[in-house]
């Protein structure tokens, strides 16, 4: 979803044609639209995280580039799959994002419930990151049931914005609008009702503009 993040719905125009507005929206979410909550998450796992290794090795080679050298008791960063699969091993500690404290998120949200548009999140996996870590290394964050209270809190406000700015956009006659700093997760919750309520606006509206040519017709 690179072309269609978050924000206010920003829309403009009218379009008699409902179907542009419809392919306008299926083309902003086509990336989202084969992706389940699964595969969402297995993209979060690539994120860089710093953890603290208990082991030495050389550097290891990738496909998706190189990770390491590691040395015991000194921080590098690898992909989040791998500091989890360390961790379950017991051979690493790691090191939450600098985000995940509940003053910066106690920020955050705050920030959230004032702005009438969505604000940038820290990380484009903000929610899937938190639940990785908080499910498979909760020993390592601190305050980890504030961290989870604060981050549902936001996710909640978000989603309200978003369901009333689908809301407003369906129900109005704008061609397109545009959405700043909403995350895969987020657009992924709501593209399968949003494309299928243009679908019904859109044959709806075809219904009413043939309705008039077929009564004039039997008229004659």
């Amino acid at each position: 979803m690179r072309t269609c993040r978050q924000g206010a719905l920003s829309a403009t125009g009218t379009d008699q044609k409902a179907g542009k507005k419809r392919v306008k929206i299926e083309k902003c979410c086509i990336v989202s639209a084969m992706l389940t909550t699964a595969q969402i998450e297995f993209l979060a796992e690539k994120e860089p995280i710093k953890i603290v290794p208990s082991f030495s090795h050389a550097k290891i080679y990738l496909i998706s580039g190189d990770i390491g050298p590691f040395t015991a008791s000194l921080p590098v960063y690898v992909p989040l799959w791998l500091a989890i699969n360390l961790k379950q091993r017991q051979r690493c500690r790691i090191i939450p994002p600098e985000w995940m404290n509940a003053t910066m998120l106690e920020e955050k949200k705050q920030e959230e419930s004032e702005s009438a548009v969505f604000t940038k999140l820290p990380s484009n996996h903000f929610v899937e990151i938190t639940q990785l870590l908080l499910t498979n290394a909760i020993a390592d964050v601190p305050h980890a049931d504030e961290i989870r209270t604060l981050v549902k809190d936001i996710w909640d406000l978000r989603m309200s914005k978003l369901r009333n700015s689908v809301d407003t956009f369906v129900k109005s006659d704008s061609s397109h609008a545009k959405l700043d700093h909403l995350t895969i997760l987020e657009i992924n919750t709501v593209r399968s009702f949003l494309i299928m309520a243009l679908d019904h606006m859109y044959n709806l509206r075809r219904t009413l503009i043939s309705t008039p040519d077929d009564d004039s017709q039997t008229q004659d």
